[in-house]
């Protein structure tokens, strides 16, 4: 026996084989991720104690696992020493592109991450004898770079003078400072790299590029703070209008690329434009602008295939499949929505639209209201370009922020920053309207609450199939297991204790109880995953979000969402659950297709036995003797186990009096406390109830009668266009209304009047539409989430947005 530590060992089986083979299968050598073989090189190992000895020479563990897309980031090899190196260190990235790694003094091994045109988890290789071979792999994530934190960042102080350096009043120096030891290095040189996208758009040349441009100092001591008076580009230069400046050590040559580097964001590059921007900002912005409402009407529409907009607040917070907190404006960070004034939060589409690879954005009120750019230039803007990209990135419009930044930010600033031009801007990027929208639900603890709003409890202990729709071949298992009580005894009421989800080809994430108590793990490909550095990853088929509170969100390609908190000593689960048609008959469908009513299953299991998880597509991971034991290699529903029916349960006479003021009416917090004798878990069953109540509240649908323009000479009162909305409208001096003074969106979609005119002549009483009584919204809001993303518009333009009669609506 080989032992690889105090708790690791493998096994070798003392039989010939030919030639290397058998030898080879003893190392990890190009084997991660391999479980055949004497020893293991898959993660699982760890846990059943197989690992092949030199697993983790081999299969790399790297400090820090993430970094900027940028580039420039120096990782350490873990628990890899290499004394007196002979060879050069080789870094290979998506066995494409290679970068130059070190060893220390120390013999620590360390590589340079590349600048990549993607995030997501990248593999790389690793060569020890400068190339010749690559046997060690590991996995390093490439970040959005607006979700990079600071530390790691050069900073432009007051970056809003950056971006409007050359217009009026705003001239003299500017200052970047960083963080030092970021950069170990006694002299730097700060360059200024560029991006664009060339090409036809949405053709096979349509290309993204990073250049290097030119140095604005070069062999600086490394201070930490760089000033300077900025002075117009050559004209060769001035094509690029977008781009970052780079910290590097003075060694390297100037634009060396892929070194390690100090980034700062991306911003509009005003200070290094010409001199006919200096001269006459407002004049070259405008042509700017029109030059890009001109591309703008060549290239084809986008809007139509975007999601249209949650109509309420409270919706938006809801669908967190499809929708997700947009940085730039957040309500749980104090709604600081600089580019969105009036808005208190914004969501952006999870998902890049399937054609064009577009993006949705939406924004809303302190009462729950849809802010639109018809109405104000706070309104929520859809984007040609998804802010977050769309895999594969890449090539545009799918980098992620790059291509956003070409195709609505810059714009932005030629328009409205820049120019009094805004109109244009958001005539071509108007706000949805929510009247196509329609919410989804579900929920599931093992009380389930189905997607067509059918109520049961299944108690049985094994691993069993959630979900499974064919169309986009989505697949949802669970594990429950039985509660151990202080005293060691069993509860006769189970609970979830891991929960896996997988659509067509995508990564496998399982969420599951860690071993300490009110821990949740997460893995991935039967991988557990840290979320020290990053709380957001791309993953393959789907965004994986950790919030604060242990909740887990999963958002698939299919739009479809999954949320796994932790409730009590067991997980709760809300996504989409049964048959979702709208007939809760059909909700208890047995495997042969065959539906069942739900009284028949009162005394028995067999509804969840039918759909018990099969091994050879079990999801769930195995990567522990017991549970190999207890579920790999048993019954994956337990058949000696007899759980307490709800028709039996009943809270003991010492509890009956706690337990019915702590649960009121609710049956899944009585069915718990008499399975289990805790007032607790029966507790946290009725808080993930109410929740999910509070979510299915959140996600009612609204009647919404869509924009109701103001009068041409005059103006109106209200913008919330839901059902029971009363909107005024009043002339301006000089002008008479003709038509009634105010509107009412009514239950079946329509305004109970339409605009009225505004005639020349002296004001007249206008006709006074019918009365009306307004419907009581209510405003709930669901439980918060996060989501990473960068604010990339500093609003200078008014508040009401100057629109000429002639625009379309929204």
């Amino acid at each position: 026996m080989a032992t690889y530590s105090s708790t690791l060992t493998w096994k070798i089986p003392w039989t010939e084989e030919p030639g290397g083979l058998y030898s080879a299968q003893l190392s990890c050598s190009q084997r991660c991720g391999d479980q055949s073989g004497p020893c293991s090189c898959h993660p699982t190992c760890f846990g059943l104690a197989s690992c092949c000895v030199d697993i983790r020479d081999f299969c790399l563990e790297i400090s820090p696992y993430s970094g900027s897309m940028m580039g420039g980031k120096d990782f350490v090899v873990r628990h890899l020493n290499w004394s007196n190196p002979a060879d050069s260190v080789i870094c290979s990235f998506k066995e494409s592109i290679q970068t130059h790694g070190y060893v220390d003094a120390s013999g620590r091994v360390h590589c340079v991450s590349p600048l990549l045109y993607e995030s997501g988890r990248i593999p790389f290789t690793l060569s020890m004898n400068n190339g010749r071979s690559f046997p060690r792999s590991g996995t390093w994530l490439s970040v959005h770079p607006s979700k990079v934190s600071d530390s790691e960042k050069s900073q432009l102080v007051n970056e809003t003078r950056w971006q409007y350096y050359g217009t009026p009043g705003t001239q003299g120096n500017l200052t970047l400072t960083w963080n030092t030891s970021a950069l170990p290095s006694d002299t730097v040189t700060i360059e200024l790299w560029g991006y664009e996208e060339t090409g036809k758009p949405y053709s096979q040349q349509w290309a993204a590029a990073w250049s290097y441009l030119y140095s604005l100092a070069t062999n600086i001591h490394n201070s930490g703070s760089f000033t300077f008076t900025p002075k117009p580009a050559p004209q060769n230069f001035q094509r690029w209008e977008v781009g970052s400046l780079r910290i590097v050590d003075s060694r390297h040559s100037a634009g060396k690329p892929d070194v390690q580097a100090i980034w700062s964001n991306e911003h509009a590059l005003a200070w290094h434009l010409g001199e006919d921007f200096r001269m006459d900002p407002v004049a070259w912005a405008r042509n700017q602008c029109l030059a890009w409402e001109e591309l703008e009407d060549q290239l084809p529409t986008f809007l139509e295939e975007l999601p249209d907009c949650p109509c309420t607040l409270a919706q938006a917070r809801a669908d967190s499949g499809r929708f997700h907190t947009d940085y730039g404006c957040d309500l749980e960070q104090g709604s600081v929505c600089t580019y969105h004034p009036g808005a208190v939060h914004c969501v952006r589409s999870v998902q890049a639209s399937p054609r064009y690879y577009s993006g949705q954005q939406c924004c809303y009120t302190a009462d729950g209201t849809q802010l639109l750019t018809a109405d104000s230039t706070g309104g929520s803007t859809p984007d040609r370009g998804h802010d977050w990209g769309s895999p594969p990135y890449r090539v545009p419009p799918r980098v992620p922020g790059l291509s956003h930044w070409i195709y609505d930010v810059i714009s932005f600033y030629h328009c409205c920053l820049w120019a009094p031009e805004c109109f244009r801007y958001m005539n071509r990027r108007p706000s949805s309207d929510c009247r196509s929208y329609r919410p989804p639900s579900a929920f599931g603890d093992p009380h389930f609450v189905t997607f067509d709003g059918t109520n049961f409890t299944f108690n049985g202990r094994g691993e069993y199939v959630l979900l499974e729709a064919a169309l986009t071949d989505l697949r949802v298992q669970a594990r429950t297991q039985t509660r151990v009580t202080p005293e060691g005894s069993q509860d006769r009421g189970t609970g979830l204790t891991a929960v896996a989800v997988q659509e067509a080809n995508s990564d496998v994430v399982e969420v599951r109880l860690g071993d300490g108590a009110g821990v949740l793990q997460v893995l991935l490909n039967q991988e557990v995953l840290s979320f020290a550095e990053q709380r957001w990853m791309d993953l393959k088929g789907m965004f994986l979000s950790v919030a604060a509170g242990n909740r887990v969100s999963v958002m698939l390609t299919s739009e479809a969402g999954l949320e796994i908190s932790l409730q009590g000593p067991f997980l709760s689960v809300a996504g989409l659950l049964g048959t979702f048609n709208n007939d809760p008959t059909d909700d208890f469908t047995l495997r042969s297709g065959r539906s069942c009513h739900q009284r028949q299953f009162s005394r028995t299991v067999r509804f969840g036995a039918d759909w018990a998880v099969q091994n050879a597509s079990s999801l769930l991971t195995y990567d522990s003797k017991f549970l190999v034991e207890n579920f790999k290699e048993r019954p994956k529903h337990d058949p000696t186990f007899l759980p307490l029916f709800p028709e039996e349960s009943s809270a003991s006479p010492s509890q009956a009096s706690a337990a019915a003021d702590l649960c009121g009416d609710d049956s899944f917090c009585k069915f718990d406390v008499a399975a289990t004798g805790s007032l607790s878990v029966g507790n946290a069953s009725r808080v993930a109830h109410m929740q999910h109540r509070l979510r299915v509240q959140s996600l009612q649908p609204v009647v919404s009668c869509g924009w109701l323009a103001p009068p041409a000479n005059g103006h109106k009162q209200g913008e919330r266009y839901l059902v029971g909305s009363t909107v005024r409208f009043r002339c301006n001096n000089g002008y008479s209304l003709a038509g009634a003074d105010a509107s009412t969106c009514q239950a079946d979609g329509t305004w109970s009047w339409p605009t009225p005119t505004c005639q020349p002549g002296e004001n007249t009483p206008p006709t006074r539409s019918p009365a009306h009584k307004s419907l009581p919204y209510p405003h709930c809001l669901a439980p918060p989430i996060s989501r990473p993303s960068p604010a990339h518009r500093p609003l200078a333009c008014p508040r009401t947005l100057p629109r000429p009669a002639h625009a379309p609506a929204p």
